[in-house]
């Protein structure tokens, strides 16, 4: 079974991570996403929110498992057997960084790492920007699934009550 894993903090998932996702799930027999924990970072979503509005937005791909993990991303591959992570890469900058993580992975453990060229439409997409754009009043409609997008205008609002 061809096994690989998305990470990101998924704070909220955007339709680029969807893209990367969805790309990864038409390679692979399963695609685990895995929202890693930065204790370092107060996220607006919870870890539980972020899991499930990932499971809502790729249930219908039919072969995604989601969870969480806190450590390092080669653990949760092994743990797992998963002998792939997949990453979208936006810019040329993006792969400056990413390619010191999967030369650094792949010498912790042997995981390799398969970059995704992103999407062109998604190209300059993060979820701070959107975040960001969504808390100044911005339409974020078309960069986010439905469901993500009601919840964030609902967490921006009950953020702004209090």
């Amino acid at each position: 079974m061809r096994r690989a894993v998305c990470p990101g903090s998924f704070d909220p998932i955007t339709n680029g991570h969807l893209d990367i996702i969805e790309r990864a799930s038409k390679l692979y027999d399963v695609v685990h996403v895995a929202v890693l924990i930065n204790k370092n970072k107060q996220g607006l979503f919870s870890i539980e929110e972020r899991i499930a509005l990932i499971e809502e937005t790729t249930a219908g791909y039919g072969n995604i498992e989601v969870e969480s993990h806190h450590g390092l991303l080669v653990d949760f591959c092994k743990a797992r057997n998963i002998p792939a992570i997949v990453k979208g890469l936006r810019a040329v900058s993006d792969f400056d960084y990413e390619l010191q993580m999967a030369q650094m992975n792949r010498g912790l453990t042997g995981v390799e790492t398969l970059f995704v060229p992103t999407s062109p439409t998604y190209s300059f997409l993060s979820s701070t920007l959107v975040k960001e754009v969504a808390s100044y009043g911005g339409d974020v409609s078309h960069l986010i699934p439905p469901v993500v997008h009601q919840r964030l205008v609902d967490r921006i609002a009950e953020r702004a009550a209090q």
